[in-house]
């Protein structure tokens, strides 16, 4: 099964964010994330065997005694790999990037003795709110400005991710609240 570890921002967050993402110039040449999908992936295990489930919840146990509650805000809107050959539409984060960095760096670091090999790139925190129709699109963001939006991070989530007939859906397996 797909899984990652990732923080999801409250809902009004995301509904506000999928909204600023709807009212961009370029929006239509992206297909925008729903609300219910929009979150910050830590990282990404890929499939995973059910059999391992048990070991990787363990290992992701410490996740919730060594951190406090932290503040996040959004700021502004960029893509990957760039604006005028975006592919990946996304807001980033300003205020508590530095606290995700570690909490990433952490989530590595209690993964990789179950297997999972370290990002090679570094940890950038944003949000994906969508990804670009054809093969890539420009973003085209200069005449719409993104509302800050804050909110704590209290927790992470590993989660599933399961492929069906009518798109992707999402599912819990394991909270770590701090």
């Amino acid at each position: 099964m797909r899984t990652f570890v990732a923080v999801f921002p409250p809902p009004e967050i995301r509904e506000a964010l999928f909204r600023a993402a709807r009212d961009l110039p370029t929006s239509e040449d992206f297909r925008l994330v729903v609300p219910e999908k929009i979150h910050l992936t830590l990282k990404f295990l890929g499939d995973v065997a059910e059999g391992d489930l048990d070991r990787i919840t363990q290992a992701l146990g410490p996740l919730g005694e060594s951190h406090d509650p932290f503040e996040v805000s959004t700021s502004g809107f960029g893509a990957f790999p760039s604006e005028r050959r975006a592919r990946i539409l996304w807001a980033g984060i300003g205020e508590g990037a530095g606290p995700l960095r570690v909490l990433a760096r952490e989530v590595e670091d209690l993964l990789e003795p179950c297997g999972f090999e370290r990002e090679s790139r570094p940890y950038v925190p944003h949000l994906t709110l969508g990804r670009a129709r054809g093969r890539q699109a420009k973003l085209d963001h200069e005449k719409v400005s993104q509302p800050t939006h804050r909110f704590t991070v209290s927790g992470v989530n590993l989660m599933r991710s399961v492929q069906g007939k009518d798109g992707v859906t999402y599912s819990t397996l394991e909270t770590y609240r701090f």
